[in-house]
């Protein structure tokens, strides 16, 4: 290691020298105040002059738990939405928290079809008193006081009449008792000059416990409960330290904190806490470790000229932990001019690095002479005026997997082994989560004092089970999905749906792949007879290259001399991302052939030949337009379109929306598109146009435009509902709307689709908890009151907790049932076509997602139109 440090002094010698970072340089380590900034800002506590990470002084009289409270409702009540509370005298409008998405016709959300079922879910209900108000004051003063330190001592002078539990920022107190008059007048002297000073309190609103602004509040609260048992904040939610676990892999040892995710929300029969385990995954060594062991690889490459740019390719754009005060940053950049050793200007004064977090934490850095991270601010940070910082790597920790580790079996099977839990596990530890909470003598009290209270029991949910879905195959074959929804074993002796007839293909592999190429092409020919799928041999050509320029010769070659090329596969030996790209843009665009690739890697084991052969025999067959299966759906004249976004690598700021739309009435053949925009935003402009050329292909396909039409949206929170519905919706609707068809109204539904959430259900039965079976609808309890919304458990699990997939209609005109609108999700979530088995989304939902991973991730690029109705993304 000693060895090491010092050729790694020697590989950034130019560094040394410099005596300071230029003043001009804005840029300092994480926890220190900008250049020129004064104390009393950071008093303040609006955190303007704070870098990320800061240690923000506190009012002496004020318990931290209370300092934190106090800023998070200043930050979430009065910056944001200060005037709207300010200037309602009693109420407020709760959309402007909780949009109202639920439509008007919609009187009962809840459906019937199904067999009953007993769940338990992730939630704790919140109690509080039954008189239980919160009472918000306006506090002026006369003549005005600017110093907010002096504002709060100078209403701390009377809390026999406000009490002591009460929050106040300066400007709003939020209290649970009620002052004896709506304006109350009380003086104080300022300590200055010994003036009497009038203070007004004037009340401006009295909430309920199911407000929108009082859900806020016991958010914030259960931050200090939190901190209170002993758990730190890292990044958005909270870990304990003290429970880590250490796991050790092939090649790196990783320490896991176990954490929860917890949100307060209104929901149908009150105010509930969902609480979500969590891990943050942390490597023991540092990135300073990381570095030295980068340089020992290329030095015995010898290869030492590609030292920096092996540093950046695996640094940037990695998550790192700063143990010091458990705040995570994005590496930006690796200034290698710059050292520990060097000063930045804080305040009034310059100081290194090394001396500022000696005197600051009492660190000491070891390594001097090791360059330093830059992490620059996110546009909302840099709105609040937050500047670039330096991190130094010896005290920074990666966090998460890179991946090479996550392709890693071996890594992921030991990590599962702590994080994917089973009902039971995930069951015992959140109620032994709220359990510590109650249990604690400093969050009870805390709770207490706002007379608030955590039931300890997992919340009872009524769920129903739908039947098993009816697979239909070719030669009219029907087959049940069973219990887990798979059918992934009846292609041995059942025909695909319909079969496209693959007489003219190509299959390019490197010379020495040869006898691999063979063995695929035998295994597929064998298999793809018993589908009823005609597959004629290939043509193979040996290529005695792999680099991309080798596959795009020969497959500009085969489009110059074959006007009939149906498929081009491609035999891969390694997974590189450029020549991948290459044969996908190359055959997605400039020549438009549909195109399979595969590693050899994945043929490497003889005994999965025969399966992978399958599942590629039936992805070729979809690619050339073909059906491998369909789900009874009895709504005839129906459009279903999936939607999604994916932000584009290559483009900073440009977003790829997916946009695919079934064209006949089985749905089993889709019509896709693609729309670009240059913001990182997950609403779509461009949907007019994917509109328009969907409603032509089905209209080609069926002799008519469809009835109904069912949006199904991805990629949307719940902060985003109200947007969809203002810009999204109203672009659909304008292609409908046509002076060529006046007569033309069909029916428009609009579904937002949400898989990343931390709701779990657990089925209660004799036995224990297990997980509930694919068809498990849930539509009450856990639901929002304000939503037309329900949950779907589309998936059987093999390992862990099944995750639901949650759906909000935020606008429905075809008046379908509850039943159908949910028996509708579930049935699509059978036709997806790269697994033989329901996904968590419906399969036009899962098709958007595919289509914009591939053009955002590789071909940056439309693809040509004439590939717009064969699943050439697969």
């Amino acid at each position: 290691m000693a060895e090491q440090k010092g050729t790694l002094g020697r590989a950034r010698g130019r560094a040394r020298g410099k005596s300071l970072v230029p003043e001009s340089s804005t840029a300092g380590p994480a926890g220190a105040l900008r250049t020129g900034e004064k104390a009393s800002e950071s008093e303040s506590g609006s955190g303007r002059g704070l870098q990320r990470g800061a240690m923000r002084p506190r009012d002496p009289g004020t318990a931290r738990g209370d300092a934190d409270i106090t800023r998070g409702v200043k930050r979430l009540t009065v910056s944001s939405r200060g005037n709207m509370m300010l200037n309602s005298k009693r109420g407020m409008d709760p959309s402007m928290f909780d949009p109202v998405t639920r439509p008007e016709h919609l009187l009962n959300k809840k459906g019937t079809d199904g067999r009953a079922v007993s769940l338990v879910s992730n939630y704790f209900k919140l109690n509080s008193t039954k008189s239980w108000r919160l009472y918000q004051y306006r506090v002026d003063y006369e003549p005005e006081v600017d110093h907010r330190g002096a504002r709060r001592g100078m209403l701390k002078d009377h809390r026999d009449l406000i009490g002591s539990t009460y929050i106040f920022d300066g400007s709003m107190l939020c209290t649970v008792r009620k002052l004896p008059e709506e304006v109350n007048v009380v003086y104080s002297q300022r300590r200055t000059d010994n003036s009497t000073v009038k203070i007004i309190i004037s009340l401006t609103n009295e909430l309920p416990p199911n407000s929108p602004v009082c859900i806020q509040l016991y958010n914030i609260l259960f931050r200090s409960v939190l901190e209170k048992v002993g758990m730190k904040q890292v990044g958005r939610h909270y870990y304990d330290p003290s429970c880590g676990i250490t796991v050790n892999c092939r090649q790196v040892t990783f320490e896991l904190w176990p954490g929860f995710m917890t949100s307060i929300l209104r929901y149908e029969h009150g105010v509930m806490m969902c609480a979500e385990v969590s891990h943050k995954l942390m490597r023991k060594d540092t990135v300073l470790d990381v570095i030295n062991w980068i340089y020992g690889q290329c030095e015995r490459k010898r290869s030492l000229a590609s030292f920096r740019d092996e540093c950046k390719k695996f640094l940037i754009g990695q998550i790192v932990l700063t143990r010091y005060n458990n705040n995570t940053y994005r590496v930006d950049d690796i200034e290698w001019d710059i050292n520990a050793s060097m000063k930045f200007q804080k305040g009034d004064e310059q100081i290194s690095y090394v001396d500022y977090y000696k005197n600051q934490y009492n660190i000491t850095v070891s390594e001097k002479n090791q360059p330093m991270l830059l992490s620059r601010p996110k546009k909302r940070e840099a709105r609040r005026q937050i500047e670039a910082i330096h991190l130094i790597p010896e005290l920074c920790t990666v966090t998460g997997l890179t991946d090479e580790l996550r392709s890693d079996f071996h890594t992921m099977k030991a990590l599962a082994e702590h994080t994917k839990q089973g009902p039971v596990k995930r069951a015992q530890a959140v109620t032994n989560f709220i359990r510590r909470i109650c249990s604690n003598t400093e969050s009870t009290e805390l709770l207490d004092k706002w007379g608030l209270k955590f039931e300890q029991k997992l919340v009872n949910v009524p769920g129903r089970i739908l039947p098993p879905e009816k697979i239909m195959l070719g030669m009219n074959k029907i087959v049940n999905g069973g219990p887990d929804a798979s059918w992934d074993n009846v292609f041995r002796d059942s025909q695909l749906l319909k079969c496209v007839e693959l007489r003219f293909w190509h299959l390019l592999c490197h010379e020495r792949d040869e006898g691999t190429a063979n063995n695929l092409i035998q295994k597929m020919c064998q298999v793809s007879r018993t589908m009823g799928f005609n597959m004629s041999r290939p043509n193979v050509a040996s290529l005695r290259s792999d680099r991309f320029e080798a596959f795009r010769g020969a497959i500009q070659d085969i489009a110059s001399k074959s006007n009939n090329c149906q498929m081009i596969l491609s035999l891969m030996p390694s997974n590189r991302k450029d020549r991948y790209d290459g044969i996908k843009r190359l055959c997605c665009v400039d020549i438009p052939i549909p195109t399979q690739v595969v590693l050899t890697k994945t043929l490497s084991k003889p005994q999965r030949v025969m399966s992978i052969a399958t599942k590629i025999a039936i992805q070729i067959n979809c690619k050339l337009g073909g059906e491998a299966w369909a789900a009874h759906i009895p709504l005839k004249g129906t459009m279903v379109i999936g939607i999604d976004t994916y932000h584009d690598t290559a483009r900073k700021g440009q977003s790829v929306g997916g946009f695919v739309a079934n064209i006949n009435q089985e749905y089993t053949r889709w019509y896709s598109n693609t729309t670009f925009q240059q913001n990182s935003t997950e609403l779509i402009d461009g949907l007019k146009k994917c509109m328009i050329g969907a409603l032509k292909k089905f209209q080609a396909v069926n002799g008519s435009m469809p009835s109904k039409i069912f949006v199904f949206r991805d990629g949307v929170g719940d902060g985003q509902l109200a947007a969809v519905r203002e810009h999204e919706v109203p672009q659909i609707m304008q292609c409908l709307e046509s002076p060529n068809r006046p007569d033309y109204k069909p029916s428009l539904s609009y579904i937002v689709v949400k898989k990343r959430i931390n709701t779990r259900f657990m089925l209660s039965g004799r036995q224990g908890l297990a997980n509930p079976p694919p068809g498990t609808i849930v539509d009450d309890v856990v639901t929002r009151p304000e939503a037309y919304d329900f949950f779907v458990v589309s998936q059987s699990v093999r390992q862990g907790t099944v995750s639901p997939t949650h759906y909000s209609v935020i606008f429905d005109q075809s008046k379908l049932s509850p039943d159908k609108m949910q028996k509708l999700a579930f049935k699509l979530c059978h036709l997806y076509y790269n697994w033989q088995g329901t996904v968590r989304v419906p399969a036009p939902c899962a098709y958007a997602h595919k289509l914009a991973f591939l053009v955002g991730e590789s071909i940056h690029r439309p693809a040509a139109p004439g590939l717009a109705d064969k699943l050439y993304f697969l």
